[in-house]
């Protein structure tokens, strides 16, 4: 009767041990799950779809055969299935990332031509735009030049462009009124400066002869100076270029003691001074 019960003991054991799989189905149930949930499913279903179909044979051989050394190579084949389309599935989405990090690229490349190209064309104007300023300014100045040597003597100096003007063109004697012929004159002088030279800084120097009390004449010379200036103020040129001084007979440039000497010494001087770079 005990050699009977334990008999029946180990058939029992034997029969419930059959129904265990194998580690590889184990492995293979796992490897297949791992790889249907991730992104094979979406980049590599026909790599996927034979991993299921190898799973299913070792499936289908240990339902008939249990854990029989078939069964065992099924469940092998069918974890390389598995970790195969897993594989291919990383390397479709690596490829993808590939694919448009170097179209993000092209694109930057094509973007960064573009601007290269708008900024040599914009720079392109603007040099362009310089060189008509410059040109338009250069000959301006040019025929400013040309005006005023028409009308008064211009030369250049280390404190400037001077144009001279003769006293008896622009005043009676010992007056400091403008004649009406000088206020013309200045009016041309006026157009010539603000074409030429619309910032440049301007003195305005009286001179006189040596006849008479010097200090009559440094007044009358200052007067003239600023007749002078307020009619150049009054046809446009603007007020804070203009300085006035009274020089009066301390700087003569010929002899006193001709006419034609003091003729010339009785002048106004206009200095345009020269532009600050």
């Amino acid at each position: 009767m005990r050699t009977i019960h334990i008999a029946s003991f180990v058939v029992v054991m034997v029969g419930c041990g059959s129904t265990l799989p194998p580690r590889e189905l184990v492995d293979a149930r796992k490897a297949y799950q791992t790889a249907a949930s991730g992104p094979a499913a979406q980049q590599s279903p026909s790599a996927l779809d034979d991993a299921k179909k190898a799973l299913d044979n070792a499936e289908r051989s240990f339902n008939e055969d249990g854990d029989a050394p078939q069964t065992k190579d099924y469940a092998y084949v069918a974890v390389r299935k598995s970790e195969l389309a897993e594989a291919t599935a990383r390397l479709a989405l690596a490829q993808k990332d590939r694919t448009a990090a170097e179209r993000e690229a092209q694109n930057l490349q094509v973007d960064q031509l573009r601007k290269a190209q708008t900024d040599l064309a914009s720079t392109r104007d603007q040099l362009a735009r310089e060189k008509a300023a410059r040109e338009d300014a250069e000959r301006k100045a040019a025929q400013a030049m040309a005006d005023l040597q028409r009308i008064a003597a211009v030369k250049q100096e280390s404190r400037g462009m001077v144009i001279t003007l003769s006293g008896s063109v622009l005043f009676a004697s010992n007056e400091s009124t403008l004649l009406p012929s000088a206020t013309l004159k200045l009016n041309d002088v006026g157009d010539a400066l603000i074409k030429g030279n619309p910032d440049a800084n301007i003195t305005i120097e009286g001179h006189t002869d040596s006849q008479g009390q010097r200090q009559y004449n440094m007044d009358l010379s200052l007067k003239r100076a600023d007749a002078v200036k307020v009619q150049l103020v009054a046809h446009g040129v603007a007020a804070d270029r203009i300085k006035t001084v009274g020089i009066g007979p301390d700087r003569p440039v010929a002899d006193n003691k001709t006419a034609e000497g003091r003729a010339n010494n009785r002048r106004v001087e206009i200095i345009v001074e020269p532009s600050k770079k």
